[in-house]
């Protein structure tokens, strides 16, 4: 019994000593007006693609018409971006991109055009973009509703 009772002490000495050397929660996350605390952008270590925006809708197009839109990007990494190689969903879709290096922090843009020649209705044509981002291949979509030529 005096064991029990000892080890119960000591587990209250223990447990009291430990909270009071814990700040409390309010102390240990800074407030929204300390000013000393300035976040910094994370640059990632290597070479890094950022759109601007993942998709563009044309909205209703004739058929027959060609379209185009221009995605920009950024290199956000610490290295260059190379585009190996941009590949579409289908020949009615062509594109041009850079071929030369991007380097880290430079724009750059890709140039997407559909051809409605032949397309009738609801029209959802991914771009994939193959490069050596640390993200691997991304894609951009384009979106259009083709209607008859009339």
């Amino acid at each position: 019994m005096k064991k029990f009772i000892g080890a119960a002490l000591f587990l209250f000495v223990a447990g009291s000593a430990m909270a009071q050397s814990t700040p409390p929660p309010s102390a240990a996350v800074p407030s929204r007006s300390d000013s000393s605390t300035v976040s910094t952008p994370v640059v990632p270590a290597g070479p890094s693609i950022v759109f601007e925006e993942q998709k563009f809708d044309f909205g209703d197009i004739r058929q027959g018409e060609v379209v185009q839109h221009t995605f920009r990007f950024t290199n956000n990494g610490s290295q260059p971006l190379v585009i190996s190689n941009v590949r579409t969903t289908c020949g009615c879709t062509a594109t041009d991109y850079p071929k030369k290096p991007v380097m880290p922090g430079e724009t750059a843009s890709i140039t997407a055009r559909f051809n409605s020649a032949g397309k009738r209705g609801q029209q959802n044509k991914v771009i994939t973009i193959d490069s050596n981002a640390l993200q691997g291949s991304t894609q951009v979509l384009i979106i259009t509703k083709v209607t008859a030529a009339n």
